[in-house]
C-alpha cells in the first residue's frame, strides 16, 4: 500500500487503473478534464497496457468504453456533466443492454457553473437509467469507489455511474492506494442479443434491468457508506450525502450529536434506512451538494406532510450555487465567524474577469469581423458556441451573442435565417466543430443555408489544457468540402494584425454572397506553440508509418 496526495479527479485516475481498467475514454471539459489525463500520463510512464484517446465527444467516448465491455474488459469513461447530454443516447441504451466487462462512467458536476452553462445534477441521469450511482465524500472514497464501481457492474451486469462534484474534483487530500489488479481477459459476451436493441430483445432486457432493481436496492440498503446514526427519538434528523458530508461535518462540530444522521453515498436510496431515520426524527433536514434529488423523493414534492422536511425546496439552503459551510451554519442557527479583513484591502485588489491572451489569434478574428459588420451590416448578430473564443462575448471585443451547447452556433444561425434573416454569421473552433458542428454543417450544405461559418481554427483545445484537436488545418478544409460545402467558398484567412486588411476583404467578399460560406481563420494558439508543434510532428510520424507499411 502507497499513499499520495491527490486530487479528487486523480484519485478517481489511479482508482480506475489500479481496479484493472484496459481502457479509458473522455472529451476534455472542467472539472474532469484531470481524469484521462492522469490515467493517460500514467500509463505511459508505467508502460501499461491501458489503451484509450481523447475521443471526438462525450457520445463517441461512451460508445467505445461498451465496446471495451462488449468484449469482456473493464474501461472508465470521464465528462463533465454537461457531456453527459451528449452521451445520454448510449447511456440509456447501455443501462438496457447492461454490462459484461466493468463500465464505469465519472460524471464531474459543476455546482455554481464556474466554468459551465448549467448546474444540472448527475444523479437524476442514473435515476433515469435506473443504474448504480456512487457519490464519494472525500478523495480517499474516490480511489475506493472506483474499484468497488467495476466490481458493482461486472456483479448485476450493468454500467455504475460515480458523480464528483468540482470542489472534490479540484481539491487534494491524502489517499492510500492498494496494489494493481490484473485486467480481464478479452472475451466477447456470450449473449450477443442483449446488444442488439431490436424491440423484441430490448423488451426483454428492460424487463431484466427492472428485475434487478430490488437487487440494487438491497445492495444499497447495506452499503457501509450509507451510515444510519440514530440517537434518540424525537430528535432532528439530517439526511446527507456525498461532499455535503464534509461540509456538515465541519459546519456542526460537536453540535451534529444533537441529531439523527443518515448519509449517502450509494444510490438507489436507501429507502429502509431513510424510513428508520423519518420514524426516529421530529423533522428531517437534507444537505445534498447539487438539485433537491433526495429532497424531491422523500418529501413528494411537498405534498407529503407526515414530517416536516426542510432543505433546498423549503428555502431554508440556497437552490443555486456550490454549498458552504456557512450556508450549513446559517440554516441550524449556528453563529458565524467573522472572516479575516484587511483595512484597505477592496482598494487593492479589483476583481479581474477572464478574457483571451494577449496576442490570441480569436482577437483578430473578432475585430476583423466587427469592422466589416460596422460597414456592411450594423446590428448584426454572430452566434457563439463553446470554448476559450467564447470570452469574445465581454468587452472590449463584444463580438458573439449567443453561446447555448456544444455545436449550436451553427444551427441557431440556420434558425435564424429560417426566422426570416437576410444572412447570419456564427462563429466555431476547430475541437468545437469537430465535436458537434459536422452535423449542423451537413444541414446548412444541404440547403445552402445563407450563413457565414467563421472555423477559429488554432490547432488545439485550448480552454481545458490544451488537448489535440481531432482535426486541424487541412484535414478542416477536407472535412466541411465532404460535408457539400463548394470549395470557393470554403476561404482561409490568417487572424493577425498584419494580415487584417486581407481578412476583412475575404469577409466582405463571403457576405455579398448569397448561400453558405466558410470562413477557415487558421492561426495556432500562442500558449500551446510547443504542444501544437509536438501532436503535429507526432501525427506525421504516424501518417509516415501508415505510408510505409501500406
Amino acid at each position: 500500500m502507497s499513499e499520495m496526495i491527490l486530487l479528487g479527479d486523480e484519485a478517481i485516475a489511479r482508482g480506475a487503473i489500479d481496479a484493472g481498467i484496459s481502457a479509458a475514454f473522455a472529451y476534455p471539459g472542467t472539472p474532469s478534464t484531470e481524469i484521462y489525463q492522469t490515467i493517460a500520463d500514467y500509463a505511459k510512464a508505467h508502460e501499461l497496457p491501458v489503451r484509450g484517446m481523447w475521443s471526438t465527444n462525450e457520445k463517441v467516448a461512451l460508445e467505445e468504453g461498451v465496446g471495451v465491455s462488449y468484449a469482456g474488459r473493464r474501461a472508465v469513461v470521464s465528462m463533465k456533466h454537461v457531456g453527459l447530454n451528449v452521451a445520454a443516447d448510449p447511456f440509456m441504451n447501455a443501462a438496457v443492454s447492461g454490462a459484461h466487462g466493468g463500465l464505469v462512467l465519472v460524471v464531474a458536476d459543476d455546482p455554481s457553473m464556474h466554468s459551465s452553462q448549467n448546474e444540472q445534477d448527475s444523479r437524476y441521469f442514473a435515476d433515469f437509467a435506473m443504474v448504480p450511482c456512487l457519490e464519494p465524500a472525500n478523495q480517499q472514497e474516490c480511489y475506493d469507489f472506483m474499484r468497488e464501481a467495476f466490481d458493482l457492474s461486472e456483479q448485476f451486469q450493468v454500467p455504475v455511474l460515480v458523480r464528483l462534484v468540482t470542489r472534490l474534483a479540484h481539491s487534494r487530500s491524502l489517499v492510500k492506494m492498494h496494489k494493481r489488479r490484473e485486467p480481464n481477459e478479452a472475451r466477447f459476451v456470450a449473449d450477443p442479443t442483449r446488444f442488439i436493441l431490436l424491440p423484441v430483445n430490448a423488451r426483454r432486457a428492460f424487463a431484466n434491468l427492472v428485475d434487478k432493481q430490488k437487487t440494487l436496492q438491497t445492495y444499497a440498503e447495506s452499503h457501509p457508506v450509507n451510515a444510519l446514526m440514530l440517537r434518540e427519538s424525537n430528535r432532528p434528523g439530517i439526511l446527507v450525502s456525498g461532499l455535503a458530508w464534509n461540509y456538515l461535518q465541519e459546519a456542526l462540530g460537536e453540535k451534529l450529536a444533537d441529531y439523527n444522521v443518515l448519509r449517502v453515498g450509494c444510490y438507489p436510496l436507501p429507502v429502509q434506512k431513510i424510513r428508520l431515520l423519518m420514524d426516529a426524527s421530529s423533522e428531517i433536514w437534507v444537505i445534498e451538494e447539487g438539485y433537491p434529488f433526495i429532497e424531491r423523493y422523500i418529501s413528494a414534492l411537498g405534498l407529503m406532510r407526515e414530517l416536516p422536511i426542510r432543505g433546498k425546496l423549503t428555502g431554508d439552503l440556497p437552490r443555486t450555487g456550490e454549498l458552504s459551510q456557512d450556508d450549513i451554519k446559517t440554516c441550524f442557527g449556528v453563529p458565524i465567524l467573522p472572516s479575516l479583513a484587511i483595512p484597505g484591502l477592496n482598494s487593492v485588489l479589483v476583481g479581474r474577469p477572464p478574457s483571451l491572451c494577449d496576442k490570441c489569434p480569436h482577437t483578430d478574428s473578432y475585430e476583423a469581423i466587427n469592422e466589416v459588420i460596422a460597414e456592411f451590416e450594423p446590428g448584426a448578430r454572430v452566434m457563439g458556441d463553446i470554448g476559450c473564443y467564447t470570452l469574445g462575448a465581454v468587452s472590449p471585443l463584444q463580438g458573439i451573442h449567443s453561446c447555448l451547447c456544444m455545436g449550436a452556433s451553427i444551427g441557431m444561425a440556420i434558425g435564424v435565417v429560417h426566422a426570416g434573416m437576410q444572412r447570419s454569421l456564427c462563429v466555431i473552433g476547430d475541437g468545437t466543430f469537430s465535436h458537434s458542428g459536422l452535423v449542423p454543417m451537413l444541414d446548412a450544405a444541404r440547403d445552402n443555408t445563407n450563413i457565414k461559418v467563421f472555423i477559429l481554427d488554432n490547432s488545439i483545445i485550448a480552454m481545458t489544457g490544451g488537448q489535440p484537436t481531432a482535426a486541424s488545418d487541412e484535414q478542416v478544409v477536407d472535412l466541411v468540402a465532404g460535408l457539400g460545402v463548394p470549395r470557393e467558398h470554403i476561404r482561409i484567412v490568417v487572424p493577425s494584425p498584419h494580415k487584417k486588411e486581407d481578412t476583412k476583404a475575404t469577409i466582405r467578399e463571403e457576405l455579398a454572397y448569397v448561400g453558405l460560406s466558410v470562413i477557415i481563420a487558421r492561426r495556432a494558439c500562442v500558449t500551446y506553440a510547443k504542444e501544437i508543434k509536438d501532436i503535429k510532428e507526432t501525427r506525421e510520424q504516424m501518417r509516415q508509418i501508415k505510408v510505409v507499411a501500406a
